[in-house]
């Protein structure tokens, strides 16, 4: 006897629970209950459950008193059915518009294996320079280029340089209007918030069930897609703060000038916000870190591709000095972002 007969009995329910059966096929533990049912109805008697164990009224247990109660799987198939339904019309719209996060990925990965490490690494940095104009920042970047590539570590280091370049530039392409747009509407902020709110909380292996389905794990873009989802979020928050934070006696000084709504916006707003928005590309760049290792599960080249090799193979030497060679990628990436930030900080100051 299940836990809740009395409850679709008291309801009068009996004939519909058996009028309604459900033909899905039974789990294990539904082919164990059914069995221990007959046992019962043989003879045995079924252990009495107390009140202290009453198990709460889900689906399952509903089904187990009344066949016609969907159960739990019945759900997630649905979801799963509903998500195929509109697979192909969504890969028809979806396909063109990532092409290009594809092109970026294939012709960045190539670009910075095939161009030589004598020619890669002083370009970095040569960037270093312009961005930070610090010595100690430079011999950093160039004691630790030269310790990955003394372990070769070189070529995975330098495509987890790529991927984050590509996809922390189109997180900026496209978390930095749309931070602008919330900043110039209340109802678009209201809305964006829980959608930012669920990116920035969702399990980072969830980004992946959906893109597996939608692309081939052959495509750069899977993992490119996921990157961008998940760090994008920083950039878009940190932009719209910036902006409100404006100070609104600057902002009547450019109306009594008589600026357009363009003209404030690209001259006095994005500048006095540009600490903010640099705030959230080291955030974008730090997240795009975090989630290229676990784009690896799905293709993504890299160091993280050698982390999992830790993992499945035992070897924890490879596991330990790959991910200390991410680490250091991070560290790298902070100072240097942190540094160009301090620089724009004094020049507004100025």
């Amino acid at each position: 006897m299940a836990t809740y007969d009395w409850l679709f009995s008291a309801l009068g329910l009996q004939d519909w629970c058996s009028e309604n059966k459900t033909d899905a096929p039974m789990t294990m533990a539904q082919l164990l209950a059914r069995s221990g049912q007959k046992g019962a109805e043989s003879g045995a008697e079924a252990p009495a459950v107390s009140f202290w164990d009453t198990p709460f009224p889900s689906l399952d247990e509903l089904n187990r008193s009344c066949d016609a109660v969907a159960r739990t799987r019945d759900m997630t198939s649905w979801v799963e059915q509903l998500f195929l339904a509109v697979k192909n019309p969504l890969k028809v719209v979806l396909d063109p518009i990532t092409q290009p996060l594809s092109w970026a990925l294939d012709g960045s990965l190539w670009l910075f294996q095939t161009v030589p490490w004598f020619v890669v690494i002083p370009l970095l940095l040569i960037g270093v320079w312009f961005a930070t104009r610090s010595i100690g920042l430079i011999v950093f970047v160039a004691v630790s280029f030269m310790f990955m590539a003394f372990i070769d570590h070189y070529v995975p280091a330098i495509q987890t340089l790529s991927i984050i370049f590509v996809c922390t530039g189109f997180s900026v392409f496209l978390g930095v209007p749309i931070g602008i747009l919330m900043s110039r509407s209340n109802a678009l902020q209201r809305f964006a918030l829980p959608v930012l709110d669920m990116l920035q909380t969702l399990p980072t292996f969830v980004y992946l069930i959906p893109l597996i389905f939608l692309f081939s794990v052959t495509e750069s873009k899977l993992y490119g897609i996921a990157i961008i989802l998940y760090a994008v979020v920083p950039v878009i928050r940190l932009t719209d703060l910036g902006i409100r934070l404006v100070d609104q006696d600057v902002i009547e000084a450019a109306d009594a000038y008589g600026m357009t709504d363009r003209q404030k916006l690209w001259g006095v707003q994005i500048p006095l916000a540009m600490p903010n928005i640099m705030a959230g590309v080291n955030q974008t760049i730090m997240m795009s870190l975090a989630m290229v290792v676990i784009a690896s599960l799905v293709s993504a080249p890299g160091l993280g591709v050698l982390v999992l090799r830790g993992i499945r193979n035992l070897e924890l030497g490879v596991g330990l000095v790959s991910g200390f060679g991410i680490v250091l990628l991070a560290i790298l990436l902070d100072r240097v972002t942190k540094a160009s930030l301090g620089r724009i900080n004094v020049t507004h100051k100025r």
